[in-house]
């Protein structure tokens, strides 16, 4: 597979990502970024500020802190002080936004499942172990 290939593909997963999720985001009024963030906050609760939020799900800052602003006002994320460090800020997921992250959790599971269809059960750890090796990589690339 050539580079070119390489990034059509990861495009065209990416797209067929947000189109799974767009009907949740449209039954919830969330934009897709706003969803991403709920469902980051969710799966990684140590990576809990705006700014882990930019830096592992590569959205601008600006865009994370609109989104962020309106979780808070829609009642989805509450703010909270980090002890020790007056200058951070915890967002914690609220019992209202449960609901859309169990639904976004079950079709991240189906598309996974979809995604993988056909595939043996060793090809598929064989998959999940090159994954991890190539974000390993990637991550090498984007720090030096």
């Amino acid at each position: 597979m050539k580079a070119t290939d390489s990034i059509v593909l990861l495009r065209s997963l990416a797209e067929a990502y947000e189109a799974a999720c767009r009907p949740i985001c449209h039954k919830m009024k969330l934009s897709q970024t706003a969803f991403d963030i709920l469902m980051f906050l969710a799966a990684h609760p140590d990576c809990s500020t705006a700014k882990d939020i930019c830096r592992a799900r590569g959205i601008r800052p600006n865009m994370v802190s609109f989104n962020v602003e309106r979780l808070v006002e829609e009642g989805y994320l509450q703010r909270q002080a980090v002890p020790g460090d007056r200058r951070k800020i915890r967002l914690l997921c609220t019992d209202k936004a449960q609901e859309i992250i169990e639904e976004g959790r079950r079709m991240a599971n189906r598309f996974y499942s979809t995604i993988l269809e056909g595939m043996s059960e060793d090809e598929i750890i064989g998959f999940e172990q090159n994954i991890a090796l190539i974000c390993r990589n990637a991550e090498k690339l984007r720090n030096s």
